[in-house]
C-alpha cells in the first residue's frame, strides 16, 4: 500500500492504473503508467507497490531528509532477472530530469541502495529507454482483451488448428479456419486473448501484426 496519498497534478498525466496484482495502482506520469502497463502484462511479476516506502537519509549538510521510491516489484521464486533477489525497489525517471537534477537525485538514489540492500532487495532505476519498448507496446495492446470472456468455440478452433499447422502467421491461422472476412474479424479478438494470456506464443519483443509468427508449446 501506498506510504502516501498522490495529489492531482495539472503538469503531469496522474490517474489509477486497471491492476490484478497490485492494489491503489496510481501513477503521476505517463512514464510511470507506461512502466505499470509493462510490468502488470509480465508474467514473472507476482506483485507490486506503489510508493510503497519513504526512506530517511542525511543530506551533506547534517539535514534529514525523505525520499519515496515508486514501485516495489515482487517476482515470483526463481523468475526475478536480477540476481539473489526476487524484490526490486523501482524509480522512475525520464533521461533528461536525471541529467537535469542529477546533484539532487545523487544522494537519493544512494539511500535508496542502501536501504534496499539492508532489506535483501535490490535498487533498480528505470528511464523510457527500458519502458518505452516495443515490449510495452505490444502489452498495451493486449491487455484489454484480458477483460472479455474467452469464447470457448473459437479457443477449440485455434488450438486445433494450431496443433496441425505447429507454427504459422497471425493471417495464415485465421484464413485457414475461415473464408469470410466477418468471420475472420470475429475470431481475431479470441487469438489475441489467447496471446495476451500466453496460451498461444509469439515474440513479445518484435511489433505485432497479421504476418507475426505464432505457435504453441515448445
Amino acid at each position: 500500500m501506498s506510504v502516501r496519498t498522490i495529489p492531482k497534478n495539472y503538469r503531469n498525466l496522474t490517474g489509477l492504473a486497471n491492476s490484478q496484482k497490485a492494489n491503489d495502482a496510481f501513477f503521476e506520469s505517463s512514464l510511470e503508467r507506461d512502466f505499470l502497463t509493462m510490468i502488470e502484462f509480465d508474467s514473472c511479476i507476482e506483485s507490486y507497490d506503489v510508493q510503497p516506502v519513504c526512506i530517511s537519509w542525511v543530506d551533506s549538510n547534517g539535514r534529514k531528509r525523505k525520499y519515496t521510491p515508486d514501485v516495489l516489484l515482487s517476482y515470483i521464486s526463481g523468475r526475478s532477472s536480477f540476481s539473489n533477489s526476487n524484490i526490486v525497489l523501482c524509480e522512475i525517471k525520464y533521461r533528461s530530469d536525471i541529467q537535469k537534477n542529477w546533484e539532487d537525485l545523487k544522494p537519493k538514489f544512494k539511500a535508496a541502495i542502501r536501504y534496499a540492500k539492508e532489506q535483501g532487495w535490490r535498487f533498480k532505476l528505470f528511464t523510457e529507454n527500458e519502458i518505452r519498448t516495443t515490449y510495452m507496446e505490444n502489452a498495451r495492446f493486449l491487455q484489454p482483451y484480458l477483460r472479455d470472456a474467452l469464447n470457448e468455440s473459437h479457443e477449440e478452433l485455434i488450438f486445433g488448428a494450431l496443433h496441425s499447422m505447429r507454427e504459422c502467421s497471425v493471417e495464415q491461422l485465421i484464413k485457414s479456419l475461415f473464408n469470410d472476412k466477418w468471420a475472420q474479424a470475429e475470431i481475431l479478438p479470441s487469438l489475441w486473448w489467447l496471446i495476451a494470456a500466453k496460451r498461444v506464443n509469439l515474440d513479445l519483443n518484435l511489433p505485432i501484426t497479421m504476418s507475426s509468427r505464432i505457435w504453441i508449446g515448445r
